[in-house]
């Protein structure tokens, strides 16, 4: 059994409604789902990097209007940032170089998303992709069940390409529940042969309209088995939405976790998370 500590370490002035992060050569990469800009955060200069992700950037987009960016991963030399499709313009997929943060592909992601509903017979108004994962050999995306019908669902891409001639399989995960709301995966990374998730519990049966923050859990789930072997229960208030490794020890392992405070002001809290056992 883990034993966790929990800080707010740092916060970055700029940034809001932060959704995905990803620490990589002592810079902390951030995505907003409300935001058509790529960050780049220095650690140790505290410097703030903006990189446009469309001709006509902006922060503070409006609801209905945004690209609702909420999931972020890293592989073989890039990054990918994914809409979550829970409306028709949340579908696109941006690859940037993550040396010179150029985009190098934009793809429509609409015709898969639309494939792992009719597999999974879930309605589009309960499709939330809030995190993807990728090993190289398969892509993870995670489902967020805060729809009225609750669906935890990990969808299973196989291969490189993310097209719907790639083989689809997916897994229902019971999650736990806050004050008896069940939670919903908010981010996920892959580490070995686990993958890592975060999970909310949000008052709302709504993939689009937010509700009473109730806290959240951090959980594990085995590759092999695609099955739930640890969780618990990291905060009672807060609605963590980014999750990247930061330290992996023998006994310990950290994280480095951000919050999506649901609102216009840029300011992006980010947290340590230490489980040791």
């Amino acid at each position: 059994m883990y034993r966790f500590t929990l800080e707010l370490l740092f916060q970055i002035i700029g940034i809001g409604s932060a959704s995905g992060l990803f620490l990589k050569d002592n810079s902390l990469h951030v995505i907003g789902d409300n935001s058509a800009y790529f960050y780049e955060y220095e650690l140790k200069s505290s410097a703030l990097k903006r990189y446009a992700l469309s001709e006509n950037p902006a922060e503070n987009i409006a609801k209905k209007l945004k690209p609702d960016f909420e999931a972020l991963t890293f592989y073989d030399g890039s990054f990918y940032l994914f809409g979550s499709g829970s409306t028709e313009n949340r579908t696109k997929m941006v690859q940037l170089n993550a040396s010179t943060k150029e985009i190098t592909a934009v793809k429509d992601l609409s015709a898969l998303y639309k494939a792992m509903q009719t597999l999974a017979g879930l309605s589009a108004e309960n499709f939330n992709i809030e995190g993807v994962a990728h090993t190289g050999e398969n892509w993870y995306f995670f489902n967020r069940g805060n729809g009225n019908s609750g669906q935890n669902i990990v969808f299973t891409v196989s291969g490189r390409q993310l097209s719907t001639e790639a083989k689809i399989t997916f897994n229902r995960l019971a999650l736990p529940e806050i004050k008896g709301i069940r939670t919903g995966f908010t981010d996920a990374i892959a580490l070995g042969d686990k993958l890592y998730f975060l999970a909310a519990a949000e008052n709302t049966n709504s993939t689009y309209n937010d509700g009473e923050v109730l806290g959240s859990i951090i959980g594990r789930i085995d590759l092999k088995t695609m099955k739930i072997d640890f969780s618990r229960q990291i905060s009672d208030r807060h609605k963590f939405e980014g999750l990247t490794l930061q330290h992996k020890g023998k006994n310990e392992i950290s994280f480095l976790l951000c919050e999506d405070n649901d609102s216009d002001q840029l300011q992006a809290d980010i947290y340590l998370l230490k489980l040791k056992r």
